[in-house]
């Protein structure tokens, strides 16, 4: 910092395509500090270094960050003030504008109201990360009409006509897993998600440029509308384009934005093109959601009654618990990878929302437990992502209360009947009601979109209070309220779901609802009863007689006989 004469330097979690997961390469923020959660940042100063989380990692960060760094609550505590108080008027915050998009820098300028200075550096933690691994060069491959359900030609063209429309003669695209929906492909570029690192121009003639290593695709034939680019020719690429080019302040790094503006090519700012058209799933990648979600069920159900059998004899470990469920899982030999590292939280684990286990905080299961277990599979045909929460042994009453405020509040959003032109924050209120009556609630949105073998956080669709993005046909949705007591036990449960037209009822309104796509049990142990009312009973048991329709013959005879138990009526 001395060096490049700053007082701060800002460490997004972000890489270039401003990714939640990323590759080992761009694990600065971990290997800087040690916090290993999906969301954060770090403002480094001469004085004090703050880690900045929301509410689902503040346990995390206090116990993996040394006492070098400061935990900050965020959003409660804003950067651009944070900053203020501990810099000087006048003081120079750095950042590398590959890793900040145009919103995030224009957000800060707002905020320092010109008592700080921001600077375009370098990044200053390459500088120092003297065995950072190498970029992700894992090949790419086709995704097959079958489960994509249209071909990349026509939505090239049809996202082309889209620019058309607007004026625009290209598109900059710099989000993995839009251009991977776009032409086609996958890869396995960053764990546990099959995208391919790349950025691309798209045309308004449906041609595209795309920029990555070129050796990723030698396995696939060539497509006389796509020019494959070495990475080194992104940037003069960009000065060459002829105006105005669509760049989304939201995604793309500000380094494209001064690449466009040195060059004198104008900017049309607005969504990648891409964005909206993969969250609205076609018919085929719908219908795949629902068959990866069976064979995904098999594993998970299968889990639960092994669970069952040997929890309670006190020998099992979190870590334990986890492997056998990927093994599970890899059984079915469909499986691709999981889609995100599972959360296997024992106890007061459970109460951690993103909780890692690792050989330190590995615990046992013991009775009087709540386990909480947070998965997801990847498949050719969908991505899936359940979470269950089970009781060893006798659960107490204050579980079993909080459980069912949890399970009433996913019943709700199940049901959900909305007119079209609702966003998820519109929504989010259903899954907190029991838990607002009571006095409690849960520091997570309910819900966010998911991929078609893509990513398992997709936007932009969300059911959250700040989404503003109306829900529409084909966003497949995860449904997951939850409750977290600190030192305790954590509760959270989740279904993925479709938004779905809603069969024309009274005036005949245009209304929308959801199809649910998991069908696992749900613990009838942990459910007290006397606080259901009748239209949740009936929702409990339609879908448990469900979950037996539609798995009984599909699992082992021992499963079998456990999830006849766990499906049978409430009443």
């Amino acid at each position: 910092m001395k060096d490049a004469d700053v007082d701060a330097f800002l460490v997004p979690r972000a890489d270039k395509h401003q990714g939640e997961y990323v590759a080992p390469c761009d694990e600065r923020l971990a290997w800087l500090t040690g916090f290993t959660g999906s969301a954060g940042f770090a403002a480094i100063t001469q004085d004090i270094a703050g880690v900045f989380v929301d509410g689902r990692y503040r346990l995390q960060v206090r116990q993996q960050v040394a006492e070098t760094f400061t935990p900050v609550d965020w959003p409660e505590v804003k950067l651009g003030s944070w900053l203020s108080e501990h810099l000087s008027d006048g003081a120079t915050v750095a950042f590398d504008p590959w890793l900040h998009t145009k919103d995030d820098i224009a957000a800060l300028e707002k905020a320092f109201d010109g008592r700080l200075t921001l600077k375009p550096v370098d990044n200053l933690v390459d500088a120092i990360w003297t065995d950072r691994p190498p970029p992700p060069d894992a090949p790419a491959r086709a995704h097959p009409i079958q489960f994509a359900g249209e071909t990349s030609g026509d939505k090239r063209a049809r996202m082309a006509k889209a620019l058309v429309a607007k004026g625009e003669k290209a598109a900059v695209l710099t989000l993995p897993d839009s251009i991977c929906w776009l032409l086609n492909i996958r890869g396995r570029d960053v764990a546990r998600n099959p995208v391919v690192q790349a950025f691309a121009i798209l045309f308004d003639t449906g041609r595209v440029a795309l920029f990555a290593s070129p050796g990723k695709f030698d396995g696939l034939g060539p497509d006389p509308a796509v020019d494959l680019h070495d990475w080194a020719a992104f940037e003069g690429t960009l000065g060459a384009l002829e105006g105005p080019v669509r760049v989304d302040g939201g995604t793309a790094p500000i380094a494209i934005k001064f690449g466009l503006d040195a060059a004198g090519v104008g900017i049309s700012w607005g969504d990648d093109p891409c964005i909206l058209p993969k969250a609205c799933k076609n018919p085929a990648e719908i219908q795949g959601a629902r068959d990866a979600h069976m064979v995904d069920a098999v594993a998970i159900i299968e889990f639960l009654a092994w669970l069952d059998r040997e929890a309670p004899g006190g020998g099992l470990t979190e870590i334990g618990a986890a492997i056998k469920l990927e093994e599970l899982r890899r059984a079915s030999d469909a499986l691709q990878d999981i889609s995100f590292e599972t959360i296997s939280g024992a106890g007061p684990n459970g109460a951690i929302m993103h909780y890692r286990v690792s050989e330190d905080s590995n615990r046992p299961i013991k009775p009087g437990d709540l386990y909480l277990v947070d998965s997801g599979g990847q498949y050719l045909n969908g991505t899936t992502d359940i979470t269950r929460t089970v009781t060893v042994g006798p659960p107490t009453e204050d579980q079993r209360t909080a459980y069912t405020r949890v399970l009433q509040g996913m019943i709700a959003i199940s049901l959900a009947r909305f007119p079209k032109g609702l966003a998820g924050r519109d929504l989010d209120a259903l899954a907190r009601q029991a838990l607002w009556r009571a006095g409690m609630d849960f520091d997570h949105g309910t819900g966010h979109g998911v991929g078609s073998y893509l990513s398992v956080h997709e936007g932009p669709q969300r059911l959250s209070r700040v989404s503003h993005v109306n829900l529409q046909p084909g966003m497949i949705l995860s449904n997951e309220p939850g409750y977290y007591r600190e030192g305790a036990f954590g509760i959270r449960l989740e279904n993925l779901i479709v938004v779905r037209e809603a069969a024309k009822l009274g005036d005949g309104r245009d209304q929308l609802d959801f199809e649910t796509l998991t069908f696992v049990p749900l613990d009838r142990r942990l459910i007290a009863l006397e606080l259901l009312g009748p239209w949740e009973i009936a929702w409990l048991d339609q879908y448990h007689q469900d979950v037996q329709n539609k798995l009984s013959a599909r699992v082992s005879e021992d499963a079998r006989a456990w999830l006849a138990s766990a499906t049978a009526s409430l009443l």
